[in-house]
């Protein structure tokens, strides 16, 4: 799990969350052993976890998908949760904006060992660290979002730019040298975002949508430019510094440029969790160099990161934690299993964690989900 809030970190009403279950598989069949059992489980994770709404997919090939919301979009309204509600996904964004880096070393106009100096400027030991060391987490540069994420609830609508963002970054000094240590850090992704504009002509967005979403028919995915969200969404929730729970749903994520502040749905991650473990819009040689995998430890026990993807016990996919939301994305090649899992609410990332940990047990017991980080 992330070090910083964006993946790190209501109490919804038991009955609420025991009654609220929405929907069903997909296919009409009855229901198979697992998809009882999760639907046994679910809310009474949800409820310790402090979850008012989640939607939850599973699917495998050759066998019946398992689609089902469970709980309250809105906790004011009471509104139910459903499968096709759009939600913001945090560190997810990152597994986009690398796979653009990858595909423009696929296109000759960016190289895995060139160094973020010949893209940007300034950046502190920019003439040795490499654009793999920033899709790998190994940069060694400080985490602006350690000082920006306390500082949103008094500045929720603020609209930051990435030279703003890294403008904190840069005022600290580096944590250690360049490719020395794993240390998740959003500076990273959004330096990438960076050098997605320069090499391609293209503004992040823009790119996105063109080379990734457009191609892979992820037409309710997007990269934000303002704090709207597409509706239907599910409001979100979070906790402020003093301890209060809010509604996060309409803060500006733009602080999460390259790094975090996308949009998608249930049915769009479905597709890309796999796409992405199976390097569909990459070359063979540039999805093996993005799946030469080190520890990280801050990802969970015997955790792995790639470049922008993670490996977690077979598992290959990506988390994401903004205000508001959480949301989990992974594709289990062993078992052709894909599972994804969207909360409205960031108020216990521990909890989630461990909410995810229950699903993982239930449909795929030979591969458990790690422990959290110590």
């Amino acid at each position: 799990m992330a070090q910083t809030f964006l993946r790190r970190r209501i109490v919804a009403v038991s009955a609420i969350l025991m009654t609220g279950l929405v929907g069903c598989g997909e296919s009409g069949v009855q229901p198979a052993g697992s998809d009882v059992q999760l639907t046994e489980t679910i809310p009474k994770a949800m409820a310790q976890a402090a979850i008012p709404g989640a939607i939850v997919g599973v699917w495998q090939d050759d066998a019946a998908p398992y689609v089902q919301a469970f709980g309250v979009r809105d906790t004011a309204t009471g509104d139910p949760m459903a499968p096709d509600l759009f939600m913001r996904v945090g560190s997810v964004t990152k597994t986009f904006t690398t796979t653009a880096v990858l595909q423009l070393v696929d296109q000759g106009k960016v190289g895995l060992d060139d160094s973020i100096a010949r893209y940007v400027p300034g950046v502190p030991n920019g003439d040795t660290i490499t654009i793999r060391q920033l899709a790998a987490m190994r940069s060694g540069l400080p985490d602006f979002t350690d000082v920006v994420i306390p500082a949103l609830p008094s500045q929720p609508q603020r609209q930051w730019t990435p030279q703003e963002l890294l403008e904190i970054s840069f005022s600290h000094p580096p944590l250690f040298a360049p490719g020395a240590e794993f240390d998740y850090c959003n500076t990273n992704t959004t330096l990438l975002g960076l050098v997605v504009e320069k090499a391609s002509g293209q503004q992040l967005d823009a790119y996105i949508a063109e080379h990734i979403t457009r191609p892979e028919n992820l037409g309710h995915t997007s990269v934000p430019t303002s704090a709207a969200i597409p509706s239907p969404h599910a409001q979100g929730y979070t906790k402020t510094p003093d301890g209060a729970t809010v509604d996060a749903t309409d803060w500006n994520p733009s602080w999460g440029f390259g790094a975090g502040n996308m949009i998608s749905t249930l049915d769009d991650l479905r597709v890309w969790a796999r796409d992405l473990a199976e390097g569909t819009l990459l070359s063979p040689a540039t999805q093996r160099e993005r799946e030469q995998f080190q520890l990280a430890p801050s990802e969970g026990t015997g955790s792995l990161y790639g470049l922008g993807v993670e490996y977690q016990n077979g598992w290959i996919g990506h988390n994401g934690n903004i205000a508001g939301y959480q949301t989990y994305a992974y594709y289990l090649p062993p078992e052709s299993k894909t599972v994804v899992v969207m909360v409205n609410s960031n108020v216990d990332p521990l909890g989630v964690w461990d909410f995810f940990t229950e699903i993982v047990r239930i449909v795929s017991p030979d591969h458990p989900w790690p422990a959290p980080p110590s």
